[in-house]
């Protein structure tokens, strides 16, 4: 999905992350119950049936706001089917329906539109774009569909995706080993063990989500970079497992402790392979992604 937390450590660290720093593994805040399910956002009372159902699939608003809740829930309309292509959107009508500003809902449409969802013309309103034309590379648009009718589909095209990024990354970064980065994935491999004794797998999954953004950051190229929020959100997103990063277990720490052992050696063949063996851990991997050929 909004997109969960992206990357929390780096120089683009979200300061809200909550994970520690070097050197702070006693201070990480451990979860003390399980993960609950997502709050629905309001449904719409009344009205078009089409418009109303949404409620049912609404993720958290993440606390942005009116506007960030009008955006996850048009967003989420739209992706699901239930406001089609070239459906008309009318601002007065969403703005009485949400009991919105106007403001609120044209900077919400804007976003939208941003996003390749919507488009706004003289004389024609704003209307719904098909897919062909959203930003499917979009986090927001990555979790929308992977709460929504794709589930499937987006799950397997972003397993597609990883398998073409991070093996890559890994092989990449195993020649930037700067010592302060091999600490901090090392840190993460410490704190996703201690989450896994204790069951905890919101800390394991934000352990996670920083090691894997880590790893495609310290590549040394931009524009795998670039694609380093794809794979946050792909960690980030619920669903049936695709892959071994999906159900934290003993092998799963063990293929991220190997990658961080690969990069300290600077091999990167090593930790090439290890990612891989990462990504299909799990039988039914094997379904949506081919082995890797040997050469």
């Amino acid at each position: 999905m909004s997109t969960l937390a992206h990357t929390m450590m780096t120089a683009a660290r979200s300061t809200d992350s909550g994970l520690a720093g070097p050197g702070e593994l006693d201070r990480y805040p451990y979860a003390e119950a399980p993960v609950t399910d997502r709050v629905g956002a309001p449904a719409w009372d009344g009205g078009d049936p089409e418009l109303g159902r949404v409620g049912r699939r609404a993720s958290g608003s993440r606390g942005r706001g009116l506007h960030g809740q009008l955006v996850q829930q048009l967003g989420q309309m739209i992706v699901s089917g239930d406001l089609g292509a070239d459906r008309p959107l009318v601002p007065e009508e969403i703005g009485q329906r949400f009991e919105v500003s106007r403001t609120v809902v044209r900077e919400s449409l804007r976003v939208l539109e941003a996003k390749g969802l919507v488009s706004a013309r003289p004389n024609v309103g704003t209307r719904v774009r098909p897919v062909s034309d959203w930003n499917l590379l979009d986090p927001d648009i990555i979790e929308w569909r992977a709460f929504g009718p794709q589930r499937d589909d987006q799950r397997r095209e972003l397993s597609e995706l990883r398998w073409t990024i991070e093996p890559l990354a890994a092989r990449l970064a195993a020649g930037h080993g700067r010592e302060e980065v091999q600490q901090r994935l090392c840190d993460m491999v410490e704190i996703m063990s201690h989450a896994l004794a204790q069951g905890d797998a919101l800390t394991y999954s934000r352990a996670d989500t920083e090691f894997h953004t880590l790893l495609i950051q310290i590549a040394g190229n931009r524009m795998l970079e670039h694609l380093s929020g794809i794979v946050s959100a792909a960690l980030q997103v619920s669903g049936g497992p695709v892959t071994g990063c999906d159900r934290p277990n003993e092998a799963s720490l063990a293929q991220h402790a190997r990658i961080v052992d690969a990069l300290g050696t600077g091999d990167g063949t090593a930790a090439e392979t290890a990612m891989r063996q990462l990504l299909t851990i799990h039988p039914e991997v094997e379904r949506v992604v081919p082995a890797p050929r040997e050469h």
